[in-house]
């Protein structure tokens, strides 16, 4: 067998990087708790006291949030959406009319106006009961047309759209292509300016609410040329414009009420009135959308942890082994406690970024990168937890055992609708490298002339003096810290003791910098390769970061009689097991098998280890790993379906 011939490109890996790097927001005009934590900097005071939203944007959440949970228990019936792949008219319908749709519009547009906080709690709720309902109404607001329009919108484009998404139409996103994933700079499809328009051909992929969408936000190329700056550009067009072919409705292993598929452009025109920002914002305006876009995952995710907490508690006090029920076995209790606990922390991480966007007074971009990134992670554990509880049962269908007479609980289906957010809006692996850029920018900052093949000596030796600088001022304020002081954070003291925690996460916060500076010493220019090491130096910042958030809850809830006793368990809790988590990652940041890994991966791709693969029979069929996406009109039937149409 011979080895895999290499997709052809015309895209080389630094073109790949540079396109990327464009797209990044570079300046840093807020402070960023999260930024300071990797560079060693427990700036508690960027987050403590917990900040709380204004009593009218709660007074205005809270009454939405009961109309809504009214809407769920009685109009939303999840088994049928599951049962039937589809979200019913009528839901969709319900929801219009509550203004679900436009959560986060402002009421000058007829929106509602919610809070970051209150949408996000409301997807919460909403995901709780149907995560395909949760994620239509997220792709539809936090990287459909709203969002972007919100941020980098003309007036005369927010009067023209934001009305109809905040009560009428529904939108899309649509950024992937069949041979496009998280590589940007091989984008495919072309926008050519022609006059006052633009004419689309290409072929975009996973299309979430594009099959039902009224509206799409499409990022396409338009070509360098006179009078145009060209680049990735975005484009709001309509889902009904002649040329537009929704040629496929994908079918998933979990969310299967969501209507996802391939959208073929085809001498699409679109007035040059609908293009968003400049030409060539196009990835930034999406990047900077997901900035806060990213938090309605963790929502969702939170809202799945306290759905399992539930059924763990009510399930494993029902179930008797062995003469107790079974959360009195250690076994199964370690499970429980830390559904408990991270699902504690998972709403800390979420109610503290969702605020610190509603302020705006700090930098959010890698904190809601982390929540995403955390959330996503740890909410599919605690799925696979429960089901491991329930056994035989998690396994089961809610369907079966409602067939043979038991409580239908669809703990399977949450394990399979939870497994997509480790890969939506940014994969585990791209949100490590996405976090670690941000993370290391500091020392790119200085030193990124420093360790770049292509800079010349003159070049490399005025960035080692500008390093000098920094680090001989930066490297002695890695050495001591308020966490080796015993009396440190002694407010965080109420029967519990939180502030060791808050003392470990100064520590390790400089631990966890010193770490980052001798990985870039150790291998300069080679560190971006160093993609196992860059991964853990992320992993570590996203537990102290959830520890961060879970003790500065906790102390918000005592202050303001809210269960604080409870929470400052919880909170002790999810620290003392984040702790473990964190040193166990530090030991294999030095210790682990990446370099041998890396061996047996240039072994299997060249074919050396086929024989390991005798003795099965492959059941797939045959045909093209990747779909022919070559522009031109569609031979198939257009497969969209618009909600009441």
């Amino acid at each position: 067998m011979s080895a895999p011939t290499e997709h052809r490109s015309t895209v080389t890996e630094r073109e790949a990087r540079e396109v990327a790097e464009a797209a990044r927001e570079r300046d840093w005009h807020k402070p960023s708790f999260a930024k300071e934590l990797f560079l060693g900097r427990f700036r508690l005071d960027l987050v403590h006291p917990h900040p709380m939203p204004a009593e009218e944007s709660v007074r205005r959440g809270e009454e939405f949030l009961a109309k809504l949970r009214a809407f769920c228990e009685t109009e939303i019936d999840s088994a049928r959406i599951e049962r039937e792949a589809r979200i019913p008219d009528e839901v969709v319908a319900g929801l219009k009319e509550l203004g679900a749709l436009g959560m986060k519009i402002d009421p000058e547009y007829g929106g509602l106006g919610l809070t970051q906080l209150y949408y996000n709690k409301a997807l919460a709720l909403v995901g709780s009961v149907s995560p395909a309902v949760g994620a239509l109404l997220s792709a539809h607001q936090s990287i459909g047309v709203p969002q972007p329009l919100k941020m980098f919108g003309t007036r005369e484009q927010k009067q023209a759209f934001l009305p109809r998404c905040a009560r009428t139409d529904i939108s899309a996103f649509l950024l992937t292509e069949p041979d496009v994933g998280s590589d940007p700079a091989r984008l495919a499809t072309t926008a050519v300016p022609d006059g006052d328009e633009y004419v689309l051909d290409g072929v975009k992929l996973w299309t979430t609410n594009g099959v039902v969408a009224d509206l799409l936000v499409v990022m396409a190329r338009v070509p360098k040329s006179e009078g145009h700056k060209g680049g990735i550009t975005a484009f709001v067009v309509e889902a009904d414009s002649e040329g537009v072919t929704v040629e496929h409705r994908n079918a998933f292993m979990g969310l299967r009420g969501i209507e996802n598929g391939v959208t073929r452009f085809h001498r699409v025109r679109v007035p040059a009135a609908h293009r968003i920002g400049p030409e060539g914002a196009g990835l930034k305006i999406a990047l900077t959308t997901l900035n806060t876009g990213r938090l309605s995952l963790p929502a969702m995710c939170a809202g799945a942890g306290k759905w399992c907490l539930k059924i763990a508690r009510e399930w494993s006090a029902e179930r008797e082994q062995w003469g107790k029920p079974v959360a009195l076995h250690e076994a199964v209790g370690a499970k429980i406690g830390f559904i408990a606990a991270t699902t504690f922390a998972l709403e800390a991480v979420l109610d503290l970024s969702s605020q610190m966007a509603d302020e705006d007074r700090n930098d959010i971009r890698i904190e809601a990168a982390l929540a995403k990134l955390y959330g996503s992670e740890m909410a599919w554990k605690m799925a696979d937890e429960l089901v491991q509880i329930r056994g035989g049962r998690g396994y089961e269908t809610a369907e079966s055992l409602k067939a043979r007479g038991e409580r239908a609980v669809p703990a399977e289906q949450m394990l399979r609708d939870l497994r997509i957010n480790r890969i939506f809006e940014g994969s585990t692996e791209i949100m490590h490298l996405l976090i670690a850029r941000e993370a290391v920018d500091a020392h790119l900052s200085v030193a990124g002339d420093l360790i770049d093949p292509a800079k010349s000596l003159p070049e490399k030796a005025k960035a080692g003096a500008q390093a000098g600088v920094f680090y001989a001022r930066w490297l002695p304020k890695l050495v001591a810290g308020p966490g080796q002081l015993p009396t440190s954070y002694g407010e965080f003291r109420h029967g519990v003791d939180l502030s060791c925690h808050l003392r470990y996460i100064e520590r390790t916060a400089r631990r966890l910098a010193r770490a980052t500076f001798y990985g870039m010493s150790r291998w300069q220019g080679r560190m971006e390769t160093k993609q196992g090491f860059l991964g853990r130096i992320v992993d570590i910042g996203a537990e102290l970061f959830a520890m961060s958030a879970a003790c500065v809850r906790a102390e918000r809830l005592r202050t303001r009689d809210e269960h604080g006793r409870e929470a400052y368990q919880l909170a002790d809790a999810f620290c003392r097991q984040a702790r473990v988590r964190v040193e166990e990652l530090f030991g294999r940041l030095w210790t682990n098998t990446d370099d041998l890994d890396r061996t047996v991966v240039k072994g299997v791709l060249g074919g050396a280890y086929t024989w390991l693969e005798e003795g099965i029979v492959d059941p797939s069929e045959d045909g093209p790993w990747i779909a022919d996406a070559t522009p031109g009109p569609s031979s198939r039937a257009n497969a969209r379906r618009p909600y009441g149409g």
